[in-house]
């Protein structure tokens, strides 16, 4: 018999491309899709059980189907539907964890255990560190939204891992992910045909392909290598940093500088207009950045992205088009307005050098 992989969240499209991929896997016989919605694309010929996480009946599903790998992806940022609620999304995230870790705790058949979480775990704010790497803690701890759900989330996986210590239990933290089919806060972002800025900020960013994101999902999900589980915590992103305004660039989309109360304001309006999820964890992103160091995503858990974050950027823009304007005329733009203000800059500076006659 093959092993048996259950994945939660398949009625997203990260979650039901790792399905399809997993099922080719040579030692897996059957893998387990769980959503509480029944997903709009194919699941291949894995077999999809609607459950709610959230519920103790996620412990029947394991029993029943003898599962012996988890792997937990219903941990999200933003609802499933545009109707659906932040309080929903929260629950998910963590009372739909503590339930699926204390279903995990009593299945014996369990021997791996993978969560996706995020980097949004170290926050965005103005004294932290201009690279994390795993063992950083964050100079201001979440006190709200997606980020805290992911602090929590990782404290119960711990909690887990330390009573259930036969278990191989791995967590990914995942830049922001992009691609051609799937949805996250930044695509959304992304999109809009303005893109609105914290005035006189300009964050890095850091991006994984949705390819990348699933290949090693499946690597760290699949058999050990080298005799051995791959069991610890890792960033995951694509090689390379890009500031905001070199991604709008090259999106061909404008900026709209705005002040903070003001882009707090505009992302509110847009939050009911069902446009983005422009939270205040969104805007601290958009202020100060985040960039992780993934040393260890290399040289332990040995995966080599096969994308840069440019080149992630580049295939989200073919997969969603191009924006108001061509690349080409924001960059022509954007250069001329930059040589402008150079030029002012040094005519100030000239005309109060002692001796100036201007």
């Amino acid at each position: 018999m093959g092993r048996v992989v259950l994945v939660t969240g398949v009625a997203r499209q990260l979650g039901g491309l790792l399905v399809g991929r997993i099922q080719r896997e040579p030692d897996v016989d059957r893998v387990i899709g769980v959503d509480v919605r029944t997903p709009v694309h194919q699941l291949g010929d894995a077999q999809f059980v609607r459950a709610d996480i959230r519920q103790p009946a996620i412990a029947g599903v394991l029993a029943e189907h003898r599962v012996d790998t988890v792997v937990h992806m219903d941990i999200h940022g933003t609802p499933l539907t545009p109707r659906g609620s932040r309080a929903s999304v929260k629950e998910t995230n963590v009372i739909g964890t503590m339930q699926l870790l204390g279903a995990c705790q009593k299945a014996p058949e369990i021997r791996r255990l993978v969560v996706k979480s995020s980097t949004s775990v170290y926050g965005s704010a103005p004294r932290d560190p201009a690279v994390f790497d795993e063992g950083i803690e964050p100079k201001a701890p979440a006190s709200g939204g997606f980020a805290k759900d992911v602090v929590e989330v990782e404290g119960y996986v711990r909690g887990f891992s330390r009573r259930r210590p036969d278990v191989a239990v791995t967590v990914l933290r995942f830049a922001h992910v992009l691609g051609p089919t799937v949805d996250s806060p930044m695509g959304d972002y992304f999109t809009l045909p303005v893109l609105p800025t914290v005035l006189g900020h300009d964050p890095r960013l850091q991006f994984v392909h949705e390819d990348d994101a699933v290949e090693v999902l499946r690597m760290v999900s699949g058999e050990p290598a080298r005799g051995r589980f791959h069991a610890g915590t890792f960033n995951i992103a694509g090689a390379g940093v890009l500031l905001l305004s070199q991604c709008a660039r090259r999106l061909g989309r404008p900026t709209l500088p705005l002040l903070s109360p003001a882009i707090r304001w505009a992302g509110s309006a847009m939050r009911t207009a069902g446009l983005t999820d422009f939270s205040p964890e969104q805007i601290g992103m958009l202020t100060h950045g985040r960039v992780v160091r993934t040393a260890r995503m290399r040289e332990v858990l040995g995966f080599e992205p096969r994308h840069s974050t440019a080149e992630t950027l580049e295939d989200f823009a073919r997969g969603y088009g191009c924006g108001l304007l061509p690349p080409e005329a924001v960059g022509r733009t954007v250069d001329r307005v930059a040589a402008g203000l150079a030029g002012l800059s040094g005519e100030r500076h000239e005309e109060k050098e002692p001796g100036s006659h201007g």
